[in-house]
């Protein structure tokens, strides 16, 4: 009988395992199928679509993508994406973690009244909020520069908040009133005990708040007009015209190398990343 149930576990371990490698498959073609179309000619794309391999493999799209256009480098934009996602991501991080161990930790007045408000700005689309944004930042006059995308990050983000919350609320409590008894104030108990003891929540806020600016096309669309200022992500769209002929191949070779960083983060970071997620859970 145990024989019956070890066969019975081993088949659905192969179904279960099957199903997900196709499942990754159909996940991950579209990538797939943008990097090697990198390596094809334009006319080939479309003449070639249901083929992943190129006829010939030619670095000739990066060479002409990265000379970018209007003779602005793709170098120009790769490092106004790093300056917006780097800004944003110490911003986010830090405002969130200091806000966050306001909300675990210290009592002051209507603070579940605070909180419910933060945990429903954090539900709200950002297309709700786009055009009261856009007209406050426009009386401002920082309509045409970074500060719009930069600015609002340094006032903490809803959903990193909550998740250093739920950290903090898993750390013992004893901590704190012994370093207390120490003589630590409230500040120095914040850096010297709560921030190494929720590493890999800051990683992870740090992780998604990178790619969430890195990727972030539409807020380079409402507030910025000088190419010399535009980020990958909407330098990108420069390659596609519907007057004149799109050089696709230009277009994925950049969309390709614009996805390096993304991937060496997660790549270096897995480790935090898990952490984080799998420990607030566990412990929230």
């Amino acid at each position: 009988m145990m024989t019956g149930y070890k066969e019975k576990r081993a088949a659905i371990s192969v179904i279960y395992h099957v199903f997900t490698f196709f499942f990754a498959c159909v996940m991950i073609y579209p990538l797939v199928w943008m990097v090697m179309s990198s390596f094809k000619d334009t006319n080939e794309i479309f003449r070639t679509a249901a083929s992943l391999l190129p006829e010939t493999f030619s670095p000739a799209n990066y060479l002409v993508g990265w000379k970018g256009f209007a003779g602005y480098s793709f170098a120009i934009f790769f490092k106004n994406s790093f300056v917006i996602a780097g800004l944003s991501t110490i911003g986010a991080v830090i405002s969130s973690a200091v806000i966050g161990y306001g909300f675990a930790r210290l009592d002051f007045k209507f603070k579940s009244f605070w909180f419910a408000c933060m945990l429903l700005a954090m539900m709200l689309p950002f297309q709700v909020i786009m055009i009261p944004q856009y007209i406050i930042f426009n009386k401002l006059g920082w309509v045409g520069s970074y500060l719009p995308i930069i600015v609002p990050q340094f006032f903490g983000q809803g959903f990193f908040i909550f998740l250093n919350v739920q950290f903090i609320k898993g750390i013992p409590i004893d901590l704190d009133e012994a370093a207390r008894m120490d003589g630590c104030t409230v500040y120095s108990i914040f850096y010297r005990i709560i921030l190494p003891l929720i590493k890999p929540s800051l990683v992870t806020s740090a992780i998604f708040s990178f790619m969430w600016r890195w990727d972030d096309f539409l807020s380079a669309l409402i507030y910025l007009s000088d190419p010399l200022k535009y980020p990958v992500s909407y330098a990108l769209k420069m390659f596609s015209d519907p007057t004149a002929g799109s050089d696709w191949g230009a277009m994925f070779a950049m969309a390709t190398l614009s996805l390096v960083p993304i991937f060496l983060i997660f790549l270096t970071m897995q480790k935090y990343l898990v952490e984080g997620i799998a420990s607030t859970g566990i412990k929230g």
